[in-house]
């Protein structure tokens, strides 16, 4: 059978009970799919006179793990803080609620810490937003056939688990719904999966500020069920519930053609010929702009506050992310002058072409709001295909008003890329989550700071320049340390004004105080500091150089939080080392002849300033 449609029809093989793992415990809850070494897994056919095995399955890692058992019980220690060492910590069995790439990251962590999760999945498979459907599924994510990744396969996968070789830099979405199924065969996180599994409500036990202990209620065939568990994680993403502002758009229900929301979208085909408005400039809309383009007489793409256009192809072909994401970027944008800052910030983003020329600069040009990719948008604008408009003032009955005072007569459909909420409908107190001014308030991003007891995550829940897949990896590994005692939290009062101070930040790099934005390297740092897994620059200044220098100056690729420290992974090395010829042997399939190499300045600067980058170092990391 077909990997891809193997993995589509194992929901159906383990409910049936044609495959055979080890014993599920019984207790935890995982809400999403997302670890130990994965073991053999054997399918049996079930007969009455003789069980047949279908398929026994391994895969060598690149390298292997190292257990967090053996660490020191007790990683941090805050006066007054609220949490134990590990001895003290009850929690074991976790509900995990989502089986998406947050909710698989978060059944790995627990089982490597020996907690035994529960992950309840809607659907009949993993994937989560990745796994494409014809039709938008009530209550789960929904993507259009033709989206792809906007990072790269060096720098989106998990930490642990790198991408085949030979895969592109950027992935269709069946490719990577693909990837999502062999990590969680790899580590064998199925048997851990309850599909078609709703969880219809999540409260606190009715003895939560001594237990910490949660009521989780699911529903499966009309069959309601009501389990206990010591914690949750909701791995359940924030792109399920659409936001459609239609009282912001005065006249639209006298407006005669069609009109929906971006999540209904899957293919052009249907819009031949007729003329499209699009309203939204995320990557969504971008997306479906420059896709109808090719069928539509005419789209139009309004725009309220405009946005920076980048593409996935930056200097000498090689991925953005892996040449924009980086350390030392990182260090500069943080130490240069602000105003010197924001000039190189402007000019970067106008490297390619100059946006208000094509309609597309933002108000607030310096403003560190998260860019669209879209490698065709410029491209369609000049070629008169997407013609750029402002936001509507008003919808009449074949035609709709712009606020500059022009009207374009005959539109046909309207799209309303306008973004999701950030909704919960299973949590019994929705307040827990949104803890202040209905806005979501957690430490860290992850942990809600007012609980009596800190046994509830949510992760997947911040947006950032960097990939969802390696963060929502250390999102869970930080959470399950606070989970076992491991991880010490401050007290309530310390959170709410680190909470404050984060969302001052944001008001100040991104102009709004409740954005889930951040920056990624430093946040990934945050958490990675707390759990004792960030990578020492200045001890490898001195004990690897070679991999110091990649780690400073190159990629902050997902390798760099297993390369030491606790769930340390032995090819973290060899991946960060090797992730440049990766990257160019997915582009590099036609031999040609060797292009002059030029001189490495970089690795010989690196030798002569060494003493420079060892008091960098210690200043800085």
């Amino acid at each position: 059978m077909h990997e891809l449609e193997r993995c589509q029809s194992r929901a159906d093989a383990v409910e049936s009970g044609f495959c055979t793992q080890r014993p599920s415990p019984e207790h935890v809850l995982v809400l999403g799919a997302g670890a130990e070494e994965r073991k053999d897994i054997v399918c049996f056919r079930n007969s009455s006179q003789t069980t047949t095995p279908l398929l026994v399955r391994e895969r060598e890692p690149l390298g292997t793990r190292e257990s967090s058992s053996t660490l020191p019980k007790t990683l941090t220690h805050v006066p007054g803080g609220r949490v134990g060492s590990r001895q003290d910590s009850m929690v074991r069995r976790v509900a995990v609620v989502g089986a998406g790439v947050s909710g698989l990251a978060a059944t790995k962590c627990c089982l490597e810490e020996g907690l035994e999760p529960t992950c309840f999945e809607q659907s009949e498979d993993v994937g989560g937003l990745w796994r494409y459907t014809d039709q938008a599924e009530e209550g789960r994510a929904s993507i259009y056939r033709t989206v792809f990744t906007n990072s790269c396969k060096e720098m989106m996968c998990y930490p642990d688990f790198p991408f085949p070789d030979d895969h592109p830099n950027y992935m269709h979405n069946a490719r990577l719904q693909h990837y999502i199924c062999k990590y969680a065969e790899h580590f064998d996180l199925l048997q851990h999966v309850r599909f078609k599994t709703l969880v219809t409500k999540v409260k606190k036990h009715p003895d939560f500020s001594v237990t910490g202990q949660w009521e989780v209620v699911t529903q499966r065939d009309g069959k309601e069920e009501t389990a206990v568990f010591d914690a949750v994680m909701v791995c359940s993403g924030h792109h399920v519930y659409p936001n459609l502002p239609l009282a912001d758009f005065p006249g639209i229900q006298k407006f005669k053609g069609c009109y929906f929301h971006s999540r209904e979208y899957k293919e052009p085909e249907k819009f031949r010929g007729k003329k499209v408005l699009v309203i939204g400039l995320g990557n969504s809309g971008c997306d479906i702009a420059v896709e109808l383009s090719a069928v539509a007489s005419q789209v139009y793409l309004s725009s309220r506050s405009g946005s920076w256009v980048m593409s996935r192809v930056w200097d000498n072909g090689y991925p953005w992310d892996m040449l924009v994401i980086t350390r030392f970027r990182t260090w500069l944008g943080n130490t240069l002058p602000r105003a010197l800052s924001d000039w190189l910030y402007v000019r970067g983003m106008n490297r390619s072409f100059k946006h208000e020329n094509f309609g597309l600069m933002p108000l607030n040009r310096t403003s560190r709001k998260e860019p669209v990719f879209n490698d065709d948008l410029p491209s369609r604008i000049a070629c008169g295909v997407v013609v750029m408009k402002p936001n509507v003032k008003e919808f009449r009955e074949t035609s709709v008003l712009f606020q500059d005072g022009t009207v374009q007569d005959d539109v046909d459909a309207v799209v309303f890329a306008t973004g999701y909420s950030y909704t919960y409908p299973f949590m019994e107190d929705d307040s827990i989550i949104k803890s202040r001014d209905n806005q979501v308030t957690l430490y860290k991003g992850i942990l809600p700071p007012q609980l009596e007891k800190p046994t509830m995550a949510v992760i997947g829940l911040v947006q950032s320049l960097g990939p969802i897949i390696p963060t929502a990896d250390l999102q869970c590994r930080w959470a399950v340390k606070v989970f076992q005692g491991q991880c010490t939290l401050p007290p309530v009062s310390e959170m709410m004004d680190d909470i404050d101070e984060k969302m001052g930040k944001k008001l100040k790099w991104y102009g709004n105080s409740t954005t889930l934005q951040t920056d990624y390297i430093t946040y990934m740092d945050e958490l990675a500091s707390a759990i004792g897994v960030k990578p020492s620059v200045l001890k490898l200044l001195l004990t690897d150089p070679r991999l110091a220098l990649e780690v400073i100056f190159g990629p902050c690729s997902p390798y760099q939080f297993r390369l030491m420290g606790p769930g340390k992974w032995s090819g973290a090395r060899k991946a960060i080392l090797t992730q440049w010829d990766r990257t160019l042997q997915a582009t590099r399939t036609r031999v040609t002849p060797a292009a002059p190499t030029a001189f490495p300045c970089l690795a010989v600067l690196g030798v002569l300033f060494l003493p420079l980058l060892l008091l960098l170092a210690t200043l800085y990391f």
